[in-house]
């Protein structure tokens, strides 16, 4: 049974072994894969630069020696659970270790290479099946290709008819990749990840000039887009010394296998960690840890910016200063939209987002998240969120998955269809959690990092079992709330609206303090208490006894009440000197009492104005109105008291001037409600903004004056969500509580008056507060070595299944590229040496469509 022990045990092991006891600079190699079979084969595959008979890079080929997993294959390993399984990257790190080897003494690899053959004979199948949803961006490039270089190298492969069939549209969806990008020749490709950076995995149809290569792409530490798999085929090429350079130095910081990525962004992963963590839900356990590496960042952010363009990658530059500018500011840091709205002002890289969009995904999920912390006076945001959203949009309703995956996708949908300003914490936590088992979230489009497969396991078991303690404490105060809602007869009223659980569900999920109950049940009954009293005075109360309930609120006197009136005073009266009682010490009481019962007076008050002027037919001003209903809609009655539980000595009690985040609060809480509830209203014969607008301009429709009136939202929120992250008068504590306000009320009345329906939120309600997380399909565990293969019915040779593919014709933009076949055994040394550029014979077509 999942217990709080258990939690503060998994917290403990994650600060240690996944945030390096505060160590976070060395968080960046232990958090993100960094031994990669795949690069290390590359290396290993390089000619040594004095003769050609040997590896130049012995350790790596030792580490492909040294490092065949018992199954068979090279890398690829994950852990769930406490089982080791085969994930995707292991085809194409299988084929290009196997390469290497068969290009090195295969006779005295032989027993490697036929354990290797016998994986991707037996497990390519159920390996392809169960991830075929969810291939990677970079899985499309590199599968094909390696596939191509190992029956260039000799070797046989052999695929059922399902995989074939599989195969076949990999190579089909690469193709689209290849059709859809251009390899560039001129500076603007540093404006994106082009093709180049994926240069190993090119088909035989490209040419490029090794000068091209040198002079257009190689970066100052003489890699090709910090990729060393990429640099090991450029210095392939070109023989380039820089690469060597850079080359020499990877496989002396990383003697036992390189990573995927040299040198890494280390602030991009920092970020990228607290951004999962956040996402899981799991802040609240590593404030501080999150605290010190986004001051780390943003002491970094003026080198960084300082940088020259054409050494950043700008696709890994937007979404890396979009994530970092959303991150900072939530923290109240002083940011500006300029740190990554500078994109609008660079028309080349419009013009690269606009034909090219796909490879700008992830960078304009960031920018579209960036943009829902708008400030006013921030016009760059709002063009930059127009052309986010577009774009991603534009994306979700074509096909994706070549780009990102499935998880990403969903969650791009989820950031579309459900506004960040009516978002519940605790559902979206969920969320990220269930697209995050399914298919793990990588940085980037491509991914410029991918996380660590057994560190983000970690993470999920504890992000899951802190789902579930919430769950099981949520499900607990829920009957309590429910027990105490039947001993003051406020869910036996007769009339109204019953939403003890509507208003506990909202109360708890759009909070991030899941150990704090009290804070929750005040809210919840005090919201619960409001719900029962507005619809007293709105559709049950005679106006004799609405005013006897209103003069005895106001002398917080009992005396002369009876029947619903009566009810509604005792529980609020009971309620009341509770809050107290848990709220300060005898001393304190009296003072806390009057300010929570004045905070009481003028909302009943309030309600009596409402339904004194639909008695009497009168047409107060806008200004009017809006004064008495941000007091009636309630929304500070609701979250002041709860204020006062975290923040004892604030200084804003009700009998004093509201504080402008309470001010503007209210003002959202009331509008948001009067663009969803005015036909209602108008039914009713009551007054709402939306129809006092309507009825002072004629002319108009009232489309048009709800439309005003979401501009009148819009201007506010910009302004409330600038107090929320900026204004220092009030504590942390405090200006949360009114973003989950905020929050709640939008929740009911974005889109439609969730409020009022009985069954919209069911099955979120459900899920928040009932339904476990359901495990995720795990693929299929490490077998014990497979026995020799046998040749099987049906299946066919994949020379075969490439032949009836059709060869492409076209070339992609001026470019072509043909392989050398550099694979066989050589004793050519291309090192410092002029050479021509020259078509090798192949004997297949390596491009496909």
């Amino acid at each position: 049974m999942i217990n709080l022990n258990s939690i503060k045990s998994l917290v403990s092991e994650v600060k240690e072994e996944i945030l390096c006891s505060g160590d976070y600079d060395n968080v960046v190699h232990e958090f993100v894969s960094h031994c990669s079979a795949y690069d290390t084969a590359w290396l290993a595959m390089i000619p040594d630069r004095e003769n050609g008979n040997g590896p130049m890079f012995k350790s790596c080929l030792d580490w492909i020696v040294e490092n065949q997993n018992e199954g068979g294959f090279w890398g690829g390993i994950e852990q769930d659970d406490n089982l080791l399984m085969i994930s995707i990257d292991a085809l194409p790190a299988t084929l290009a270790s196997l390469v290497a080897l068969k290009k090195w003494n295969a006779s005295q690899h032989h027993s490697s290479i036929e354990k290797g053959l016998g994986f991707i004979h037996s497990k390519v199948d159920a390996i392809l099946s169960n991830n075929y949803q969810n291939l990677p961006h970079e899985f499309i490039l590199s599968f094909p290709a390696m596939i191509e270089l190992s029956i260039e190298a000799g070797l046989d492969l052999l695929l059922s008819p399902r995989a074939r069939d599989i195969v076949t549209n990999i190579f089909i969806n690469r193709q689209h990749i290849l059709e859809m990008e251009e390899l560039e020749v001129n500076k603007s490709s540093y404006y994106n990840s082009p093709l180049l950076a994926h240069l190993e995995t090119l088909p035989s149809k490209y040419y490029l000039d090794r000068l091209e290569i040198v002079e257009q792409y190689l970066r100052h530490d003489g890699s090709l887009f910090q990729s060393p798999s990429a640099t090991a085929r450029a210095f392939m090429i070109t023989g380039n010394l820089d690469c060597m350079i850079y080359l020499e130095s990877l496989v002396r910081n990383f003697p036992n296998g390189v990573p995927s990525k040299y040198p890494m962004d280390g602030d991009l992963v920092k970020l990228c960690i607290v951004d999962h963590l956040q996402g899981l839900g799991l802040a609240e356990h590593f404030g501080e840890d999150i605290q010190k590496i986004l001051a780390q960042v943003y002491s970094n952010q003026k080198d960084y910016n300082n940088l020259d363009s054409t050494e950043i990658n700008m696709v890994q530059k937007l979404f890396k200063d979009a994530l970092a500018f959303r991150l900072l500011r939530m923290q109240g840091y002083s940011v500006t939209p300029g740190s990554f709205c500078w994109f609008l002002h660079e028309p080349e890289i419009m013009a690269r987002i606009e034909h090219n969009s796909e490879r700008f995904t992830c960078a304009m999920y960031n920018v579209y998240r960036a943009t829902d912390l708008q400030f006013p006076r921030e016009a760059e945001m709002e063009e930059a969120r127009i052309i986010a959203r577009k774009l991603l949009e534009n994306i979700s309703t074509t096909n994706p998955s070549l780009y990102c995956s499935k998880g990403l996708q969903n969650m791009i949908k989820y950031e579309l269809n459900v506004p960040w300003t009516a978002r519940l914490n605790h559902i979206y936590h969920r969320k990220w959690i269930e697209e995050n088992r399914t298919s793990p979230l990588c940085f980037g489009t491509p991914p410029f990092y991918r996380l660590s497969g057994s560190k983000n396991n970690k993470l999920l078991q504890l992000a899951v079992e802190n789902y579930e303690l919430r769950q099981m404490i949520y499900r607990r105060e829920l009957e309590e709330l429910k027990g105490w809602s039947k001993k003051w007869r406020l869910s036996e009223m007769g009339f109204g609206r019953e939403k003890s659980v509507y208003t506990y569900f909202v109360m708890a999920t759009s909070s991030c303090f899941p150990f704090n109950s009290i804070m929750r049940l005040v809210a919840a009954k005090a919201a619960i208490i409001v719900t029962v009293a507005d619809d007293f005075y709105d559709m049950e109360g005679s106006l004799t006894e609405l005013e006897t309930l209103t003069d005895a609120i106001r002398r917080w006197d009992s005396r002369g009440l009876e029947g619903h009136g009566k009810t509604i005073f005792e529980a609020l009266d009971d309620f009341v000197n509770e809050i107290a009682s848990c709220s300060c010490g005898p001393q304190e009481r009296t003072e806390f009492v009057t300010k929570l019962r004045h905070l009481w007076i003028e909302t009943f008050d309030s309600w009596m104005v409402e339904r004194r002027w639909s008695l009497t037919g009168y047409k107060p001003s806008m200004d009017e109105y809006l004064l008495t209903g941000m007091i009636s809609i309630a929304a500070h009655t609701i979250a002041l008291p709860t204020t006062d539980f975290l923040t004892r000595n604030s200084t804003n009690g009700p009998n004093q001037e509201y504080h402008g985040i309470t001010k503007l609060l209210m003002s959202l809480s009331r509008l948001a409600n009067d663009t969803q509830s005015y036909e209602k209203e108008k039914l009713d014969g009551k007054l709402n903004y939306v129809l006092l607008h309507s009825d002072k301009n004629p002319s108009m429709v009232v489309a048009d004056s709800v439309a005003y009136v979401r501009g009148i939202i819009q201007d506010i929120r910009k302004e409330f969500v600038e107090h929320v992250y900026m204004d220092r008068d009030v504590n942390e504590s405090f200006r949360n509580i009114h973003l989950w306000s905020m929050k709640i009320f939008h929740l009911f009345f974005e889109s439609a008056n969730l409020f009022d329906s009985e069954t919209a939120l069911v099955d979120e309600i459900q899920r928040a507060l009932f339904v476990p997380i359901v495990q995720k399909p795990r693929p299929e565990p490490l077998l014990s070595p497979p026995v020799p293969l046998t040749p099987l019915k049906n299946v066919k040779n994949v020379r075969e299944i490439l032949a009836r593919l059709r060869p492409v014709t076209r070339g992609l933009g001026n470019i072509g590229f043909i392989r050398p076949s550099f694979v066989k055994n050589s004793s050519t040394s291309y090192v410092g040496r002029e050479r021509t550029n020259a078509i090798v014979p192949i004997q297949f077509s390596l491009c496909f469509m």
